[in-house]
């Protein structure tokens, strides 16, 4: 009978951790996403038990939009990280800073999870990735595209063969221009600064074209980079391009990357060519495709995503506690992301020297 209780208790005790929501902690604020993580109310999984910033004016402006606690709020990262003891930390400073939240979360084992994309340079993409392994934490990028059931249903098909070996792909990501949209003053500080961004539009959008890519080829790397950028609003974006074009050759496909701050209208939508029929992945939901030569195109509607592919914290939550293991060429993990560093890094220098780069 004793054993017998005891082994309820074991029981219970398992449940109730395995129930307990996330402690999770911020690393800036000047992210324009960070509001993310203060507009789930309504869920559990995740426990926010401390925010890194160092402008005063913002910690008041969120405090006072969210009514947050004060002593959630440090000026001291390292401070934060060891008084409140997190198990995840989520950043949302500028892309330069993810560096250094690594390097200060990786030794206490804190797991972290970015906005895309991971770096802004190669090197620090390859030092994350060396010490996430050394300390054996998952660095998570994420990227609003890996929400998209259609980009799912799109790789389903080329796993399936529908439509044959992938030989052309075109994905358009951008909006009007950060400026144009109405990004916070400190984000639009961030994004048109190359230090803290590591270029314009190229990084912003056309980091998701390198993920996607590299995602459909499982973490293949392409054979060489072309890229064309320009500023077509210099009198807005003085110190970045605006306006990004980039080639990625593989041995049998091609892949052209439109980022751009001089859309119409935003847009990410992604299309895939194979040698027996494509697929357009048109927004998040919605898919063309054409799978043989004499039917016609037909439309595709599909639900969002299930649990927890609707939201990047759940996700987090969900690799932090074991229920979700990510593949090893997944779109939110660190193999395909430290590539994509290296396409978009190979990139700026193509654009700069006006050559095709052949990647060793």
């Amino acid at each position: 009978m004793k054993a017998f209780l005891l082994l309820i208790l074991g029981m219970i005790s398992v449940q109730t951790i395995a129930q307990s929501p996330v402690k999770l902690a911020v690393a800036g604020l000047t992210h324009g996403h960070v509001g993310w993580v203060f507009n789930r109310a309504n869920k559990t999984d995740i426990e926010l038990v401390g925010i890194y910033e160092t402008n005063p004016e913002l910690v008041k402006e969120f405090s006072e939009r969210y009514k947050l606690d004060k002593k959630l709020f440090y000026s001291d990262l390292n401070k934060m990280l060891d008084e409140t003891k997190p198990q995840a930390v989520s950043a949302f400073g500028a892309i330069s800073e993810h560096m250094m939240v690594v390097k200060a979360c990786a030794p206490r084992k804190i797991h972290v999870m970015v906005e895309k994309p991971l770096a802004t340079t190669f090197a620090d993409a390859k030092e994350i990735q060396r010490l996430a392994e050394k300390n054996n934490i998952q660095v998570l990028t994420n990227f609003e595209t890996s929400w998209y059931a259609s980009n799912q249903y799109v790789k389903e098909l080329v796993e399936q063969g529908k439509l044959g070996e992938i030989r052309k792909v075109m994905v358009n990501d951008g909006h009007q221009g950060p400026k144009e949209i109405g990004v916070s003053k400190e984000f639009l500080e961030i994004l048109t600064d190359p230090a803290k961004n590591g270029a314009g539009a190229l990084v912003d959008f056309g980091c998701y074209g390198a993920n996607l890519m590299t995602w459909l080829l499982k973490g293949q790397r392409p054979v060489s980079v072309t890229a064309v950028t320009h500023q077509n609003k210099p009198e807005i974006y003085k110190n970045v391009d605006d306006e990004a074009s980039i080639i990625l050759q593989y041995p049998k496909a091609q892949c052209i990357i439109q980022g751009s701050w001089n859309w119409s209208f935003a847009r990410k939508d992604m299309e895939v060519f194979g040698n027996k029929g494509y697929a357009v992945a048109v927004n998040p939901t919605v898919v063309r495709q054409r799978l043989q030569e004499k039917t016609p195109e037909e439309t595709i509607k599909l639900d969002p995503r299930p649990a927890p592919f609707t939201d990047p914290f759940s996700v987090l939550a969900d690799v932090v506690t074991g229920k979700l293991t990510l593949e090893q060429n997944d779109m939110y993990g660190l193999p395909v992301n430290v590539t994509v560093v290296e396409i978009l890094e190979t990139a700026k220098e193509a654009a700069k020297t006006g050559k095709t780069i052949f990647l060793k």
